[in-house]
């Protein structure tokens, strides 16, 4: 789905869910009547969390009807269900809530592989194929499934599903740059390229950024920065993607919550030797202990980090990683896409964090971004330019909103062909 090609549908009721590997987000939207997302509506969303363990439950509406709690939730089809369950109770006192009227689901899926690079209409051969792309992303595809026929059972046949993949914005990236150095025959019997991930985020980030600084999206050179707990880098030019930081796994790239980002290979079987670890006790360490938590040794979170960096030199020296990973990043993607027009910032980290933007950015002086401090400073929420008057290359923030935009996928989806239901082909 490269941006810029779609034509939206507006005036749709849309739900949209995200399954996470122990989460299940959802957001009720009514679309607007253009592509942006100033003429959606969100009605209700909320996160049912920690599926299988302690989990909590909150929901809130757009009236102010809310509802959380404390509670077991055994798995994605129970979620699922509380999050049915308490749209209908509370939509006698919102009627705007109800699931009666609803005309389609967006499901958020991780992994699309290679057949998989637009939104599609989900089947029982659909689903089959999903279910093949399991080993390609154990931890998240297997929760997209399960939350798909959790809907299909709640809702029954005659609501039509879309699933928009995350793989699917970086499809665009050209050969050379998607593929490993590897055995060709290995690579191509394993699937083994760079398939990209946040492709949900980065596309919104460009169409977003195309809004705000008034340009289209066919002639913008973009680096998007997606940072949050999960973080990635996108090159952008002509509305495509021409590189991204995310690669055959969400692990590669910069430095995460929990997550190492690029490492030298040569160092997992070092590991396996002087930590005595198999290869998931490895992998387990690179993906959930390894990141900022690793480097500080405190936490993950960088609110945290920024709190201690004085006091704290590992806390500080996890910051400075974090920020140097990116700049490295911004350097690559401006030779990637000879010379770029703007950086654009957003996800958690990228929306709330001045301090980590400026630091991001200090020293691209060279190539022209200059942040505006005062801009930069007042910017801790909201959208918006960083960057002076007199810079070359501009710094924007975009307030991140996934679920928007896969509603907006849906609902083109669904009238540009028609109300199918979920059913067998």
């Amino acid at each position: 789905m490269p941006a810029g090609s779609a034509t939206y549908y507006g005036g749709m009721k849309i739900l949209v869910i995200n399954s996470g590997s122990s989460s299940l987000k959802f957001d009720l939207i009514r679309t607007g009547e253009g592509a942006d997302a100033e003429t959606d509506r969100t009605l209700a969303g909320g996160s049912v969390d920690r599926i299988g363990h302690d989990s909590s439950v909150s929901f809130k509406a757009s009236s102010g009807l809310s509802h959380s709690e404390n509670t077991p939730v055994k798995d994605h089809r129970e979620a699922a269900r509380r999050i049915m369950e308490w749209l209908r109770s509370a939509s006698a006192q919102d009627p705007a809530l109800s699931l009666s009227d609803i005309q389609a689901v967006g499901h958020r899926v991780v992994h699309g592989g290679e057949r998989f690079v637009t939104p599609v209409l989900i089947s029982d051969s659909v689903l089959a194929a999903l279910e093949e792309l399991v080993e390609l992303a154990p931890l998240h595809n297997p929760a997209a499934i399960q939350g798909i026929r959790a809907c299909g059972e709640m809702l029954g046949p005659g609501i039509p599903m879309v699933a928009v993949f995350d793989t699917a914005f970086h499809s665009t990236i050209p050969e050379y740059a998607a593929t490993y150095a590897l055995p060709h025959e290995v690579a191509e019997r394993n699937s083994i390229k760079r398939y990209g991930f946040h492709g949900i985020a980065h596309e919104y980030m460009l169409n977003r950024y195309s809004r705000l600084a008034g340009v289209n999206t066919a002639g913008a050179r973009i680096i998007t920065l997606q940072l949050g707990n999960g973080c990635s880098a996108a090159a952008i030019k002509g509305g495509r993607s021409v590189d991204t930081s995310m690669g055959f796994t969400p692990l590669e790239g910069l430095v995460m919550g929990t997550r190492s980002g690029d490492l030298d290979a040569g160092i997992i079987g070092y590991l396996g030797q002087k930590e005595d670890l198999d290869i998931k006790g490895i992998e387990r360490m690179l993906n959930e202990r390894s990141g900022l938590l690793g480097v500080s040794g405190r936490s993950q979170d960088m609110r945290d980090l920024l709190g201690a960096r004085d006091s704290e030199p590992r806390a500080a020296l996890a910051i400075d990683v974090f920020c140097y990973r990116v700049r490295k990043y911004i350097g690559a993607y401006l030779a990637a896409l000879d010379g770029a027009d703007a950086i654009v910032f957003g996800g958690g980290i990228g929306e709330h964090a001045p301090a980590v933007r400026s630091q991001i950015c200090n020293g691209l002086e060279w190539c022209g971004l200059v942040l505006d401090p005062a801009l930069n400073e007042a910017l801790a929420s909201g959208e918006g330019r960083i960057s002076a008057d007199n810079a070359s290359i501009h710094a924007y923030v975009v307030s991140v909103d996934e679920a928007v935009l896969i509603a907006q996928y849906t609902a083109q989806f669904i009238d540009g062909n028609g109300r199918h239901g979920y059913s067998s082909d």
